[in-house]
């Protein structure tokens, strides 16, 4: 889809917008006072504002308003057994949400805000929509380490519900182009603050009962490990497309390009492009010098490069160390079975 740009007058202050309202083209709002401003504005009004953070693009909704988070369903057809991540500014306000306990309190002083996302015990009457949760008795809760993202959350001043910014089970967006090819015209707006450093979705575990990874992403799990002086729990993967998760980016198949997709490849067949990963030919390499930072930033953006292409995609092996935990996880759920 092609993102048509277009100033729209501002919201009333306290409009609720209904998820079957007929949706006006999608604004690009630019990383400045004037862009932030209606940023906010619109997400107090129930809309709903894709906006950067460190690892990926957020489509976000006041995590208060049960209408627009039911929209963010809506916009990315995502099952509504899927919970959200809610974002906030500091751990402040995350303790008005959630239980945490002495492992989650260290956690947080040393990665927040950071690529970290807790799942912890919701607190009764947080005021948090019932959705957000998909029902369940905790809370996924992330501080965001990047300075729009930490800008547009202090202004809209609610804690804003915010799974990635794409079609459910689709490729994750690194840019503003990326989201406007797929949700144009489902959402009021797109706030462009550039690429993505990091690339990965935010690593998520939860500390109850004991610390257990429940996905890995832009933070090693090495250093969290470190942090705790203990090794992780590892969490078994959901293995059906229709398996309830319990935290943010379990299902089977996710992170999917419209391509067929084939892992641990030598070299490509002929009816196949190649993502290379170290020295060697490529039609997309990413990291020739073999860095896996520079590959996680790398991963997305490239997958919807090869991805336009129209053919089949094969994938160099990558070493499942550190960040390549992380980006073997994406790479084995976009190439699983599509439900």
């Amino acid at each position: 889809m092609t993102c048509t740009w277009v100033t729209r007058k501002p919201l009333l202050p306290h409009h609720k917008r209904h998820v079957t309202d007929a949706m006006p083209q999608t604004e690009r709002l630019n990383a400045d006072e004037t862009g932030l401003s209606r940023a906010a504005d619109i997400l107090r009004g129930g809309g709903l504002v894709a906006f950067p953070t460190e690892t990926v693009y957020g489509l976000g909704a006041d995590a208060t308003d049960d209408t627009a988070v039911a929209r963010i369903f809506a916009a990315k057809a995502r099952p509504s057994f899927n919970p959200l991540i809610v974002h906030l500014p500091n751990l402040a306000a995350a303790r008005e949400i959630a239980v945490f306990d002495a492992n989650a309190e260290r956690l947080a002083d040393a990665f927040w805000p950071g690529a970290l996302t807790l799942v912890l015990p919701l607190k009764p009457n947080a005021g948090i929509a019932p959705l957000v949760s998909a029902g369940l008795p905790t809370i996924a809760l992330r501080v965001p380490d990047h300075p729009l993202a930490q800008a547009l959350l202090r202004r809209a001043g609610r804690p804003i519900a915010a799974p990635s910014a794409n079609p459910s089970g689709k490729i994750s967006p690194t840019s503003a182009r990326h989201v406007a090819a797929s949700l144009a015209g489902r959402i009021e707006a797109i706030l462009d603050g550039g690429p993505c450093p990091v690339g990965l979705e935010s690593t998520i575990l939860t500390t109850v009962p004991i610390p257990t990874l429940l996905r890995p992403g832009g933070l090693p799990t090495e250093a969290i490990e470190a942090c705790l002086g203990a090794p992780l729990a590892r969490h078994t993967p959901a293995d059906t497309p229709n398996t309830t998760p319990n935290a943010p980016g379990q299902l089977a198949s996710h992170y999917a390009p419209t391509a067929p997709l084939r892992l641990n490849a030598t070299q490509p067949r002929a009816d196949e492009l190649f993502l290379g990963f170290g020295p060697g030919p490529g039609t997309l390499n990413l990291s020739a010098a073999g860095d896996l930072t520079e590959a996680a930033a790398n991963l997305f953006h490239h997958l919807h490069t090869l991805d336009a292409m129209g053919q089949a995609i094969a994938v160099a092996p990558i070493p499942d160390t550190g960040l390549g935990r992380a980006i073997n996880d994406r790479l084995r759920r976009a190439a699983a079975p599509r439900p």
